[in-house]
Order: C-alpha cells, then structure tokens, then sequence
C-alpha cells in the first residue's frame, strides 16, 4: 500500500486497475479529487496483460507472416517459393519484444499514478458498505464515492474435462505454435485467436455451436469472412458443439456433438466471458446483480446504490476497452467536474474484430435497421481484392457494406471486411455518427488506388 493510505480522507475509491478503473482515477484526480485505487494485479487489467495489446502484438507478427508469403510470390528473392510456409516466427524472441511493450505501459501507469498523487494499494478490495473498502490487509477506505471495475474473466464450457483446455489468457503463456489446435467458438475472441494460429503455422480447426461466424455482425461479412478463412486452410465445424475433452497420451480428444471424434495438441477455448464480482461484498452491500453476475447500472454509470458506480466489462454493456474508458471519463466529468450531464452514448460504438483480413463495423445491420425503421432500408456492397492480393493473385477478398434508411439515404450501418479495415473504419465511424447521408459519401472525392475509396464509390 503507498504511504499515508491509512486513515486518508479521500473523495473517491476505485475498486480495479485495468482501463475502465485507471481512467476514472485518473480523470477525477485531474478534476481534483483525491483517490485511491485498488489492484492486486498487474496495472492495465485484461486489455494490456491478456487482451487488447498482445492480442494486436501476436495479429501484428501473423500480418508479417502473410507478407513475407505475398512477397514471395511477388518475386522478393531469398523467401520460400509459392507454396511453401513462410519462415517460423521465434515466438520466444517475439514474446521478449511483447512483453517489453507491455512493461513500459505498466511504467507509464505508475509514473502518472505518483504524478497524479493517486493512492495506489496492490490488494483485493471488498465492500463492507456504500463508503467503506476493506483490503486485504485488513486496512479500511472510505470516501463518498466508490467505482467498481474489476472487469471479467474467460468462462469454460460446463463439460467433461474442460480443464484440459486453454482459455484466452493461457494463449499468451505459449511459447510456440501447437501443431494442431482446436478453437472451440465462433465470437470475435476465437475467430481472432484462429487467425493468429492459422498464420503463424498451425493446423487449425473451429468449432462452432451455431450457424456461421460473428453471430452479432453483418451476415455477408461473417460469411465472406468464413470464405477467406477456408481458403487459408482453416477448417470450419459450424453447428458442431464440443461435448467433452479426454487426454490421449500427449494430445486431447475432442467428441463434438455429432459423436465423431479429433485428436489436437491443444483446445483453446473462446466461450465467453464472466464478470469478476464474486467476494467483492457487493450484494451485501446492496448492490443488484443481473443473473449472470453483473454490476446492473443504469445510464449514468451508477448501480442500485447511492454513491457507488460500475464501468467496463464488471457491467452488461458494451465489453470493449475504450466503451470502459469513456464511460468511466464521463462519469467522472459528472461526479467531480461539474458537467452534470455526461453520460456516455452506447449507440453507434465502432469496433473492430482483429480477423485476417480484420472486420470493423458501427451502426445497424440490415436487419436491425429493418427491425428499427422498418422496409425501407437499403444496402450497398462492393467486393474486391485487395490491391497487394490482386498482385500476387492470392484468393482473399475484401467486402464493404452500407445500411441506408429512408428516402435522404441516411447512412446508419458500416460494415468492412478487408485490408486496412481496422484504419478505415474510424473516420467513418465519427460521420456515422454525425448523421452523414450516401449522398455525403458520394460527393467526396476518393483517394485511388485504396480500398478505402470503396466506401465513397458505391452504387
């Protein structure tokens, strides 16, 4: 614990040191508050430890893998020929360039910590009532205001031998590509983690208990999506539930519901998440969770509760790092600077699904825009090759989408699947959300050659 923690008069306490937890620290210590913070683990919680940054780090090291193939057949000399892997990624080496990233984010969040004069205590925190934390130490908070932000956690199948397999955390312990691995799940954690194995070299296959990929997202890109993956030699089992995991000498076996069995190195599963809230004291503080375990919160951020908060993924709203950063900014705003009024919108969040190629979207699908504005909706698509892949005449290809409503063509869905996607998209997500018409689009000059210009074009 820093000193002088004990017995301190403090304004606000906030229970979590990942993204949501840090910026409501920081944001309210910037307003003047005075604050204390409580985290037992590593600075940054999953988006900078198991998430966010060495899930992009390891996209990053595959993206090269596919370039170096691309360069091959483009002619780039001292490379493998067409048809032949491309050159084993040392993930040792890789992981020591990672995890030296990672600890000067976990410096920086300290340095500013102290400059912020901030109380930091690296123990677990409890609630014994609406004012008052204990640690684990024993030592006791209180302040008027707490935040709880403690974020989730990866949840195993309730099946036979699930301990067998990884979760999403475990993928970043490993030290090499399995050979052949299985990716149980079909949301954007499992379809991310496939890519990944994929690129770098392992055999792999998804199981998926329903339909198709991406439930959530655009129907035609999950399935295009599906396509390029297929072509990359990831095999797909859509409507195939795993049933149970049983060790086989050195490898797992899988029995999926169909009763046929597979053989892997390794299991990882991608089967959601669960909000870390048990032993936090919150229902006996009065604080009312949802049937899964969240923190229910309303639109100001605050619970059932005067005077205690939740952001981020220890809530049911939108599970993404930046959603937990702006929710718990505004909320500070509220709280200690004076904007009584600020509240984060959770309509029209862009995101991006760290796919090969990547999938972004903000904005309806066609068929919520339907459900929402009725039959007159409207969709336009381009699908192409991307120019790099049109060169080395590899199979993969890009589709972008527009939803549309009513008879000005108000632009309310972005969906693109394809090579700069991730970049393209942010742009496009702040005129979405301006209320930008096709006719904005179209009188906007394109920046050629680019795939982004496909946004600007389409008829």
């Amino acid at each position: 614990m820093s000193s002088g923690a004990r017995g301190l008069d403090l304004d606000l306490i906030v229970v979590g040191g990942g993204s949501g937890g840090l910026a409501a620290a920081f944001r309210a210590a910037g307003h003047g508050a005075r604050v204390a913070l409580i985290e037992p683990g590593e600075l940054g919680g999953t988006c900078v430890n198991v998430g966010c940054v060495p899930k992009k780090a390891m996209w990053l090291a595959a993206h090269l893998a596919e370039r170096i193939e691309l360069a091959a057949q483009l002619g780039f000399e001292g490379l493998p020929p067409e048809g032949m892997p491309p050159p084993k990624l040392d993930w040792c080496e890789f992981i020591t360039h990672r995890q030296r990233y990672i600890a000067g984010i976990h410096a920086s969040y300290r340095r500013r910590l102290d400059e912020a004069g901030i109380v930091t205590v690296a123990s677990r925190g409890r609630l014994l009532d609406a004012r008052t934390v204990e640690c684990a130490d024993g030592v006791r908070l209180r302040a008027p205001r707490v935040v709880i932000a403690t974020g989730g956690r990866p949840r195993r199948p309730s099946i036979p031998g699930a301990e067998l397999g990884m979760v999403s955390d475990d993928f970043f312990n490993l030290s090499a590509a399995p050979a052949r691995v299985a990716v149980v799940g079909g949301g954007y954690i499992g379809v991310e983690l496939a890519g990944v194995l994929g690129m770098l070299g392992s055999e792999v296959e998804m199981f998926v208990r329903g339909p198709r990929l991406l439930h959530d997202f655009d129907a035609d890109l999950a399935r295009r999506l599906q396509e390029n993956y297929h072509q990359a030699g990831i095999a797909l089992h859509l409507g195939r539930e795993v049933r149970a995991l049983a060790r086989d000498g050195g490898r797992l076996r899988l029995r999926g519901s169909d009763e046929r069995e597979s053989a892997f190195d390794a299991v990882l599963f991608a089967t959601g998440r669960q909000p870390n809230t048990g032993g936090l004291g919150l229902e006996e503080a009065g604080v009312v969770l949802d049937p899964s375990g969240h923190v229910q919160v309303d639109e100001w951020q605050d619970t059932s509760v005067e005077g205690v908060h939740a952001v981020g993924d220890v809530t049911d709203r939108v599970a993404l790092t930046p959603v937990a950063i702006a929710a718990a900014r505004r909320l500070m705003d509220r709280l200690f600077g004076g904007v009584a009024d600020a509240r984060l919108d959770y309509d029209n969040i862009a995101t991006v699904v760290f796919a090969h190629p990547p999938l972004g979207t903000v904005g309806l699908t066609a068929a919520q825009a339907r459900a929402f504005h009725g039959d007159d909706v409207h969709e336009y698509r381009a699908e192409f090759r991307a120019m790099l892949h049109a060169l080395a005449d590899a199979p993969q290809r890009s589709l972008f989408k527009l939803v549309c409503v009513g008879a000005e063509r108000r632009v309310v869905g972005i969906h693109l699947l394809g090579e700069g996607a991730d970049e393209i998209l942010q742009g496009f997500a702040v005129a979405l959300k301006k209320g930008i018409v096709l006719d904005d689009l179209r009188d906007t000059v394109a920046i050629h050659p680019t795939s982004a210009e496909e946004v600007v074009l389409m008829r």
